[in-house]
């Protein structure tokens, strides 16, 4: 029996199996210049040409300093003196234009709209009345609730399985985590969906969604939502 935690159970690495994680990039050991490297004529066993020659410093068997020099790049990906960190989104998709991604939350909004509609007239909370005298609290908060759950529920359990609900997956796209482009655990879909969906349903519905979604129209560098922001997450093409 495995040990092994479950993909999207929690926080942590992501599994190696995960087809969409970030893969280190091969970077070939970097060359000597041009005429280094190679001992003079009639130099024998024993030349101090017999090594190459380190224009940085380094001796033989050495690290050349700054993360490889000019013809090397740094420790972790970044410039070539290692100054610098690698970008986020090296050897991920391209970001996702902001207009598909507009286009997938409509779709995943009718979707589980349908379902909210069907539920609360299976339960009753389908219609109120609004009237000086009275307003039936109960069945709109009743509503409010059972759409929170299923929006929520909705975009969690399909962002945590795939990066991907109906609407991004039709249109080909995907959530990634920003640091690994992995798929996100379940506690990162559920925050994305909470900062998502809770406004939407209680109290700015439409307003709210505009707002949080529309933020990835002049967010740079990564076109991120507020909800991608509190989840630290961007929105990928897979086409």
């Amino acid at each position: 029996m495995t040990t092994e935690p479950p993909p999207g159970s929690g926080g942590g690495e992501p599994p190696e199996d995960d087809p969409f994680r970030k893969r280190p990039p091969q970077q070939e050991p970097p060359q000597p210049p041009y005429g280094q490297g190679q001992p003079p004529s009639g130099a024998g066993q024993g030349s101090p040409y017999d090594a190459p020659h380190d224009p940085y410093g380094g001796g033989p068997g050495q690290p050349p300093p700054y993360g490889g020099g000019p013809y090397g790049g740094g420790p972790q990906g970044g410039d070539p003196y290692g100054g610098y960190p690698a970008d986020p989104l090296s050897g991920m998709p391209p970001l996702a234009d902001s207009g598909r991604r507009t286009l997938a939350r409509i779709i995943d909004m009718i979707l589980v709209f349908i379902v909210v509609s069907l539920l609360a007239w299976a339960f009753g909370v389908a219609q109120y009345t609004v009237d000086a005298d009275d307003i039936e609290f109960g069945k709109t908060f009743g509503r409010e609730l059972l759409a929170a759950i299923l929006y929520v529920a909705y975009d969690t359990i399909l962002t945590a399985k795939s990066g991907q609900t109906l609407g991004k997956k039709w249109l080909g796209m995907r959530v990634a985590d920003l640091d690994n482009g992995s798929t996100p655990s379940a506690q990162t879909s559920l925050i994305r969906a909470l900062v998502l969906w809770v406004p939407f349903a209680f109290c700015c519905a439409c307003v709210w969604t505009a707002i949080c979604g529309g933020w990835s129209y002049f967010d740079k560098p990564y076109k991120q939502g507020l909800h991608d922001k509190a989840a630290k997450t961007v929105v990928v093409s897979t086409r």
